[in-house]
């Protein structure tokens, strides 16, 4: 992959020498940053951005926002969605936004944050960055409200008049974020832009009722490439679905963010039914892994994620087979070959390069 790597960066700046206009922000530095105030609070958030979010550009047609993973390396991130693009030959049309979410708050986290940063809870909890939590240090602004506020920018036709979809992506803590911002963001249809959401390899999924996946939902093709994670089926298989069997002993499985059920803030403004509906009316697409079976990079061992499946691989193809066919969702899931827990491998290999860089009518 190396090799690739090297090609491509050789390719692109000949193309910045050739004298193409409009070139994007390359580096992932303060050059490529802007900062965003959220829900007119002064508070506010950075993000890497290819272009300027407030300078009309009648070149773009699609936007990315890549959310990062529990690292918080939005700067990584970025590189890795302006590697894809290039690959997809998109960087002229495409503008990429990878919002950061700090936080000093934490045995683990100890971001340095800049004057009226907000500040986020990076647990794996409720009031977590990854779930729609609220700022440590504003409780009038969740995380999904950062989304919201990019969405809105974009889709004003002073800046990009010719933008026709946004797709928001994250993979792992990120895929967690925009799996729950999905079905809970009450922007969708009010921004007259198509928008997509693509979900990779996350370590849990939130369920809309007290169903739980068995050995049965998933096929036995990728049981089998797994060794040792997944005993083989009886031979009279259980149905794919069914309550779970240990909810007296696990009995936060069905509490947010793993299922509806004790919702607080930003995900607590609308009913059950109605994030069952923009559920399964939404376009998404989940990036799984196929080797992405091993209990690393913070993976969720909780009780409650364990409802879900043995490992991430497992998780997402059941919860893919569970959107479909329990709530008739016309989601995707693609199997990335040959990637395991890395969002580079995930977003910048052939399968996902149509998903986060769709075709534009």
């Amino acid at each position: 992959m190396r090799w690739r790597w090297q090609l491509a960066l050789v390719l692109f700046f000949l193309f910045i020498a050739s004298g193409a206009g409009g070139a994007p922000c390359t580096t992932a530095n303060a050059d490529c940053t802007e900062w965003i105030e959220v829900a007119g609070e002064p508070s506010r958030v950075l993000v890497y951005r290819t272009y300027p979010l407030n300078i009309k550009n009648d070149a773009i047609s699609r936007a990315l926002i890549m959310v990062h993973g529990q690292g918080r390396d939005a700067n990584n991130y970025f590189r890795h969605a302006f590697g894809a693009a290039f690959f997809a030959r998109s960087l002229e049309n495409t503008i990429i936004i990878a919002p950061r979410f700090a936080s000093n708050h934490g045995a683990n986290c100890r971001d340095t944050l800049s004057d009226k940063e907000l500040n986020w809870d990076c647990a794996q909890s409720p009031e977590g960055w990854r779930v729609g939590g609220h700022a440590v240090d504003n409780g009038k602004i969740s995380s999904f409200d950062v989304i919201d506020e990019i969405v809105a920018k974009l889709a004003r036709k002073h800046a990009f008049p010719n933008l026709k979809v946004i797709v928001i992506a994250g993979h792992s803590g990120g895929g967690q974020f925009v799996q729950r911002y999905e079905m809970t963001n009450r922007v969708h249809d009010q921004l007259g832009v198509s928008v997509t959401y693509v979900v990779a390899n996350p370590s849990s999924y939130a369920y809309l009722d007290s169903l739980r996946p068995t050995r049965s939902a998933v096929s036995s093709e990728f049981a089998a490439a797994s060794p040792g994670y997944m005993s083989p089926l009886p031979a009279k298989p259980p149905e794919p679905f069914m309550s779970f069997p240990d909810a007296r002993n696990c009995t936060t499985y069905d509490s947010w963010p793993y299922g509806l059920n004790n919702r607080k803030g930003y995900v607590a403004k609308i009913t059950e039914d109605q994030i069952t509906k923009q559920f399964a009316s939404r376009p998404t697409t989940y990036l799984i892994g196929e080797l992405d079976i091993l209990p690393l990079y913070g993976f969720d061992g909780s009780c409650s994620a364990g409802a879900q499946g043995p490992t991430r691989l497992a998780r997402g193809l059941a919860y893919g087979k569970y959107a479909n066919e329990k709530y008739g969702a016309k989601h995707t899931t693609i199997v990335v070959p040959a990637c395991g827990h890395s969002a580079r491998c995930m977003f910048t290999a052939d399968p996902a390069l149509p998903v986060i860089f769709p075709k534009l009518e």
